[in-house]
């Protein structure tokens, strides 16, 4: 059976005007103005083929219309005239959807002995739908389709949306081209213009319309449509398909120039499968500036071909899938900007720090809401400490990333001058209300010190971080709640608490634990069991590893659970070993730099019972620590504070009361001094000297062999 076989719909369901006789032809016209010559801007009534004869009492377009008293009065029904039966029935409501063109020699009409519709009672040639009919048929096509078409927010649905609705209602298959690439906006594109052959859709052959279902798995048939379509067409300058594009309009193929233009858009094979007759329409994509592709409607021989009011159809099609193209890649370089945007603001790798190993995930609300408050962090700071920092702004919007972007930096910034952590929420809270009177925000600052396996927290209204201990147990720390950043005029407060090597620490933002399913602190208890839950996998005396754990939390995520984006950071507390710790004090005075010297080497000598084994880089050691001692007594009134630390380098650590910080310069030939940082930067893995609260601490990195 053919596979465009379907069944016509109704006439059209229009209620009747007063005195207008919904059988009179002339309907179409009362209730369809005609828009003004040379506008096109509405889809005009279907017109009448060149030698058949007006109905009797019709007028020509801006005529008088004939008196309501007559037989076409507003109580006459369809088919209703002197010797018209009572019982007349009326016309229907048709089924809500996009009508279907019909065949030929298909939708035939059911006919009186006199050859009268008896739906309306006019005369029609056998197999000619009549002009009120297919008039309302393309007004709905047009309404649903558009309606179809807008429903995309992105390119692909947009021109899946195109596709979906016009095969097989309105062609029995499509080729869709945009140009590559597609402008942005007011962009002016470079280069030639190619199109690239984005989308086809075409009517599956082995579809059983008739039966309702599928003809059996055989390999179907070849259409001539199947072959038709390039990947590539590159649109030469002045040639017949770039006059097609420039025109804008939509064209039938069967003229010799939009055949030149569809031979060189389809190439010789594909052009030579087109139908022949009026059963191809070429229609430019423009959008809001320019032409940035085309659209190919194809019907089969056995249909009736299109008519001089589908080109209508077709430029109304056009005119929204460009549009809506348009908006589509305008969505997407702004949602690319915002992911770029939120992306630069999080940190794109986490730093090695001594003592302790980190893991983060980042997770937006949706596809259509990537842009967010939330972040995390890992400082450096002097001592091999490191601060951990999560935080979250109040919505979700470009706003909110560039507040968290800004608050970000500040707290990076006073991690830098080793500022308490509750002082650093302070700050942070000055500059939020600096910032704008309603820029809300949560956050966690906390402080990590691998030497003495302590941690110091400060909260700023955020949930309260969960630790994971070696045996399994998950604890919520008690951590003063405070308020948000951004209220002004509170205090917030720091506790110490214990860190034990082998514990993890997990830092997250609400998203995590509270959804519109389930309250925070619910959240925050499934939270607590899914990490006992996971440590018990490992065993007592192994922890679980740091990504499968992240990955892990995740998992307990229900598909109701996305309302807001997610930061998370876990550390994993291994801690410095006493044993790998030297530490001592220096008075400020010329003898300093020779006792930090047999200070290092005794520490590094095989005879010690510490036994570093370290005893190659001693020389280095001491030229080194001999430097900088000296550096930190020419200026210091405190005692100097000298510390070694073994881990998988060896580091050392001179701090001295002098907040001025160390700079790097090349000392000429006559200058007594001004090379031990020379020595320094040459001789050290790395170096750097980092301000504190009562001065500063100049550090350098030997590696162990």
């Amino acid at each position: 059976m053919d596979s465009t076989r379907v069944t016509e719909q109704p006439t059209s369901y229009e209620r009747p005007q007063p005195g207008v006789d919904p059988a009179d032809p002339r309907g179409a016209f009362l209730r369809s103005p005609a828009p003004p010559a040379g506008t096109g801007a509405a889809l005009p009534v279907q017109g009448r083929s060149g030698g058949e004869p007006p109905a009797p009492g019709a007028v020509a377009p801006g005529g008088s219309a004939p008196a309501a008293d007559g037989p076409g009065s507003e109580h006459s029904q369809p088919g209703a005239g002197p010797d018209a039966e009572p019982d007349a029935h009326r016309p229907r409501p048709a089924p809500d959807g996009i009508p279907v063109q019909p065949a030929d020699g298909q939708g035939r009409v059911d006919r009186g002995p006199g050859g009268e519709d008896r739906r309306t009672g006019q005369v029609t040639r056998p197999g000619r739908p009549t002009p009120m009919r297919r008039d309302g048929d393309r007004l709905r096509f047009v309404g649903a389709a558009t309606r179809r078409i807008a429903r995309g927010i992105d390119l692909d649905e947009i021109v899946m949306g195109l596709c979906r609705a016009t095969v097989p209602t309105f062609s029995d298959a499509i080729l869709v081209y945009l140009r590559d690439p597609l402008p942005v906006g007011d962009e002016r594109p470079t280069g030639p213009l190619v199109l690239r052959l984005r989308r086809t859709d075409r009517i599956p052959p082995e579809r059983d319309t008739e039966g309702g279902g599928f003809l059996p798995a055989a390999p179907p048939e070849p259409s001539e449509l199947d072959s038709v379509g390039e990947e590539l067409c590159t649109v030469r300058p002045g040639s017949a398909l770039a006059e097609v594009l420039r025109g804008v309009r939509p064209v039938f193929t069967d003229a010799p120039a939009a055949r030149a233009a569809l031979l060189e858009l389809l190439g010789e094979e594909g052009a030579a499968a087109v139908p022949d007759g009026q059963r191809a329409v070429l229609a430019p994509l423009r959008g809001r500036r320019r032409v940035i592709g085309a659209a190919l409607f194809l019907r089969r021989p056995e249909r009736i071909p299109f008519e001089a009011d589908d080109l209508l159809v077709a430029a109304q099609l056009a005119t929204h899938s460009a549009l809506g193209i348009d908006k589509a890649v305008l969505y997407g370089r702004e949602a690319y900007i915002a992911d770029e945007l939120q992306r630069t603001m999080l940190p794109e790798t986490l730093p090695r720090c001594t003592g302790v190993r980190l893991a983060s995930r980042y997770l937006p609300a949706a596809e259509t809401a990537r842009v967010g408050g939330d972040w995390y962090d890992a400082i450096p700071l002097p001592g091999s400490r490191v601060a951990l920092v999560v935080g979250d702004v109040m919505g979700h919007s470009m706003t909110s990333a560039a507040i968290m972007g800004q608050l970000r930096t500040t707290a990076q910034t006073l991690a830098g001058l080793d500022l308490p952590p509750q002082e650093v929420l302070h700050h942070l809270d000055e500059q939020a209300q600096r910032l704008g009177v309603d820029r809300m925000a949560t956050c966690l600052y906390a402080v990590y010190d691998p030497v003495a396996h302590r941690i110091t927290v400060a909260n700023a209204g955020h949930p309260p971080p969960v630790l994971l201990h070696l045996g399994g147990r998950a604890e919520v720390l008690r951590v003063p709640a405070g308020a948000p950043i951004g209220v002004g005029g509170v205090d917030f407060e720091a506790v110490e608490l214990e860190a034990p090597a082998g514990a993890t620490l997990l830092l997250y933002t609400d998203g995590l634990v509270e959804s519109r399913l389930r309250d925070v602190w619910t959240g925050i208890e499934q939270l607590r069991e899914k990490l006992a839950a996971t440590a018990q996998l490992t065993g007592p005396d192994h922890p679980p590893p740091l990504e499968a754990l992240c990955d892990e939390v995740l998992d307990m995520l229900g598909p109701g659970d996305r309302d807001d984006d997610i930061a998370l950071l876990a550390a994993r507390f291994d801690g410095i070993a006493p044993s790998d710790v030297a530490y001592w004090f220096l008075e400020p005075e010329d003898a300093a730099p020779g006792r930090a010297r047999r200070l290092a080497r005794r520490q590094l000598s095989r005879r010690q019972l510490s036994r570093w084994g370290l005893d190659d880089l001693s020389d280095s050691v001491e030229l080194l620590v001999s430097e900088v001692v000296t550096n930190a007594v020419r200026y210091a009134s405190r005692p100097v504070t000298l510390r070694l630390l073994r881990t998988d380098v060896l580091r050392c650590e001179v701090g001295d009361d002098v907040p001025q910080l160390p700079r790097l310069r090349q000392a000429r030939a006559t200058d007594e001094g001004g090379r031990g940082l020379y020595l320094v930067n040459r001789l050290a893995r790395r170096w750097g000297a980092t301000r504190l609260s009562t001065g500063k601490v100049v550090w350098f990195e030997l590696n162990q062999g």
